[in-house]
C-alpha cells in the first residue's frame, strides 16, 4: 500500500481531552488497514501553548515519539520534558497528558494500540 500525503485523513480536534487549543492529527494509516491492531496511527501537531488533557487508556495503550519541538508530559503523575527522539508509553489503565512548552509547534508520532486483553476477546 502506498498513500500520498494529500490522501491522508486530517483531523482538527479542539480542546482534546479538555486540553488547550486545536490539535491536528494526520492519520497515515487507518485501523482496519493495520489489521485492527489499534485505533490511531498518526502524526499529532500541537500549536504553541496547546495541550491534550490528562486522560486514561482502557483497552489500549499509547506511544508518543517526538519529532519536533518540546513537550511536557505527565505519565501517571510523573512529569518529564521530552524533546526530539524521546518517547513515552502510557500503559493500559494508565493516565497521561502532553503539553507543548516550546516556542514552535510540537510534532510527534502517536500510536494507540490495542492491549492484549482487548485483542483476546
Amino acid at each position: 500500500m502506498i498513500r500520498k500525503a494529500s490522501e491522508m485523513r486530517v483531523e482538527s480536534l479542539p480542546n482534546l481531552k479538555d486540553g488547550n487549543k486545536t490539535v491536528k492529527v494526520i492519520n497515515f494509516i487507518e485501523g482496519e488497514e493495520a489489521e485492527n491492531l489499534g485505533r490511531l496511527f498518526g502524526i499529532s501537531i500541537i500549536p504553541e501553548g496547546g495541550s491534550i488533557g490528562y486522560h486514561q487508556h482502557v483497552g489500549d495503550f499509547e506511544i508518543y515519539y517526538i519529532l519536533h519541538g518540546k513537550a511536557l508530559v505527565n505519565d501517571n503523575g510523573a512529569e518529564a520534558v521530552l524533546t526530539v527522539g524521546d518517547m513515552m508509553k502510557c500503559d493500559e489503565g494508565g493516565f497521561h497528558s502532553i503539553e507543548n512548552i516550546g516556542d514552535c509547534e510540537l510534532r510527534y508520532v502517536a500510536l494507540i494500540l490495542n492491549s492484549q486483553s482487548k485483542m483476546s476477546c
